[in-house]
């Protein structure tokens, strides 16, 4: 222990290229001891993580909003309607680069909220991290995946093989949520337990709250739909 406190610490990187260290480290080294080495770095602030979260949400809305595009004017060339077509094609470049930076703001909002419930429940099952640690960690662990999935959208959108990469997005998508788990686990510092229940209960929390306001939502336009029916079956009725 005393010789692992005495050795000179190597200087952390510093500028963008240091992003990229940290987003490897994040994802290729899957234990405890790194999510608290990356939660304690001097550079751990809220407004990177953001910065972080706009930057891969703007990369992949721009790539979704093409292939997307690319897609459609496919479908409508199939109808002979090259004209059309073309004009969705230039559509659909134009909704990519006004429509990015508002899907990476919306990105950032759903990231600071979810992360700020789950640490939220975290301190509740005694954990001792901050919301700035755990919202690093988070973005270092999420971005690159954002980034590889802007990818897998260009390859998805190749006839027959499409199907291969969405199923190998889903198998990325659960080896994710694995290290998220095992960050609240290192930067709480508390069990495997607190740190599942801190990650999931917040989604089955909202699951359930929307539940209820739609069953609800339902229960109260149910007879007003009824009645909508029962008058278009009067009128189709000879």
């Amino acid at each position: 222990m005393s010789d692992e406190m005495n050795t000179p610490m190597s200087a952390e990187p510093t500028g963008v290229a240091s992003w990229f260290s940290i987003w490897m480290e994040a994802v290729t080294k899957p234990n405890e001891q790194t999510y608290v080495k990356i939660a304690s770095s001097s550079n751990a602030k809220a407004s990177t993580a953001f910065l972080w979260v706009f930057i891969g949400g703007l990369v992949n809305f721009f790539v979704v909003s093409l292939v997307q595009g690319a897609i459609m004017g496919q479908v409508l060339q199939g109808f002979d309607l090259e004209g059309v077509s073309g004009s969705g094609a230039g559509f659909s470049l134009i909704a990519a680069i006004c429509g990015a930076p508002v899907g990476a703001i919306i990105s950032v909002v759903f990231f600071a909220m979810f992360t700020g419930v789950v640490q939220w429940v975290a301190k509740m099952f005694g954990g001792t991290g901050t919301f700035e640690q755990l919202a690093y960690v988070f973005a270092a662990i999420a971005v690159p995946f954002t980034l590889i999935s802007s990818v897998f959208s260009l390859l998805a959108a190749i006839p027959y093989v499409g199907a291969c990469f969405g199923l190998l997005g889903l198998v990325l998508a659960i080896y994710v949520v694995v290290l998220e788990i095992m960050a609240i686990k290192g930067v709480n510092q508390f069990g495997w337990g607190q740190a599942v229940g801190s990650f999931f209960l917040p989604g089955i929390v909202i699951f359930c709250c929307l539940g209820v306001i739609i069953a609800g939502s339902f229960s109260i336009l149910a007879p007003a739909i009824s009645e909508t029916f029962t008058e278009i079956n009067q009128g189709l009725t000879p």
